[in-house]
């Protein structure tokens, strides 16, 4: 068995598949390491929502939008249907209606437009809806079966071989050492996701980098459909993309007043719609050292009432719930050099299913016209 490759990814998560992806394209041998059977980390338990508008300028959303690009050239290729695209931010208040407005004026608010309340979709007509910040530039994926679908495609078209069920226990200058043996490489890139204390500890913890663990829940099917992800008030908060805005401080002001259990418990609202009218609804963001696998009912709670202010439902069912988590820190993402040939990529915000081509791109160009 050949156990050499021009480049190894450690990490089959949606950033090891997307350097995976940049190294074939440049023509290189890739091999790509991970310890479970398969992915079941962040990249599967999330909305798989390619969030553009509302990322923070200008190097994530600049890596959103080549993520988009990306995913939208590949998606058909390797058979994973895009369910959504767009996204509504619904808003309810008057300081939140002056921060789209704002934004919508902005450089960062091209080709996105603010609807009145008769514009909207009929599932948010039924709330007490000010307007919606209207985004053309979002896609929303199914991750479970987008992730091994991409793998797949990846290993019969481009021949890149996964090692899955191989952990990798130490990363060297040009190779790799597994409980399966060693392998070399001149470039190898370890995407480790939440694992922040296997391979290079010493990074993450100079960076004060913890885990993140969110609720997520799947309601079943309300009799109407979503033409996009919907967000609302709690989002402007959330993303940093909308910081800048004037009247920011303001809608910030009042949601500490009227909803400070949801910013105590990091709730900001996403809602996606499947094919079988399921919608998968989220979420909140608890931080820590360890992200517990527990799920207190009074966090659903606040995201199902914040949905309920958003949309049409009286009566959620909860067919199933889960928590995710990933890793969190100062940056959305950083590189580091901690090897010759070696690259320490993390994604420390909760965006790499929208930034993981983009940034991956940038890496893998870089490792490239670098001296292994």
């Amino acid at each position: 068995m050949d156990r050499s490759f021009d480049l190894i990814v450690i990490g089959a998560g949606i950033v090891g598949l997307a350097h995976a992806l940049s190294g074939v394209r440049r023509g290189l041998r890739v091999g790509v390491f991970e310890r479970d059977a398969r992915a079941n980390g962040a990249s599967t338990r999330n909305f798989g929502l390619v969030a553009v508008t509302g990322q923070r300028s200008a190097d994530t959303w600049r890596r959103a939008h080549r993520t988009r690009d990306v995913w939208n050239e590949i998606a058909p290729l390797a058979g994973i249907r895009i369910l959504q695209r767009g996204l509504l931010m619904a808003v309810r208040r008057p300081e939140a209606l002056a921060v789209i407005e704002e934004f919508a004026a902005g450089p960062m608010g091209k080709d996105c437009r603010v609807l009145g309340p008769a514009q909207l979709p009929e599932p948010l007509r039924a709330r007490p809806l000010l307007a919606a910040l209207h985004s053309p530039h979002e896609l929303r994926v199914d991750s479970r079966e987008a992730l091994p679908r991409l793998a797949a495609w990846m290993a019969s078209a481009h021949g890149v071989r996964f090692h899955w069920g191989t952990a990798v226990r130490d990363v060297a200058a040009g190779g790799i050492e597994t409980a399966r043996g060693a392998y070399t490489a001149p470039w190898i890139v370890v995407c480790p996701g939440t694992d922040v204390s296997t391979l290079f500890p010493t990074s993450f913890e100079r960076r004060s980098v913890g885990l993140c663990k969110l609720h997520m829940l799947r309601l079943a099917d309300p009799g109407w459909r979503l033409p996009s992800a919907v967000m609302s008030d709690l989002g402007l908060e959330r993303y940093a993309g909308y910081a800048s805005c004037p009247s920011l401080p303001s809608l910030r002001e009042r949601l500490r007043l009227e909803q400070r259990a949801e910013l105590d418990n990091g709730v900001h609202l996403i809602v996606t719609q499947d094919d079988d009218g399921s919608l998968v609804v989220g979420d909140s963001h608890h931080h820590g050292s360890v992200a517990d696998p527990f799920q207190p009912r009074h966090v659903d709670a606040l995201i199902l009432r914040e949905a309920q202010c958003v949309l049409d439902l009286p009566r959620p069912e909860v067919l199933e719930r889960w928590v995710g988590h990933y890793p969190y820190g100062s940056q959305d993402a950083f590189v580091e050099v901690p090897l010759p040939g070696v690259r320490l990529v993390s994604v420390t915000s909760g965006t790499g299913a929208s930034t993981a081509f983009g940034l991956a791109q940038e890496v893998i160009d870089e490792l490239g016209s670098s001296e292994p």
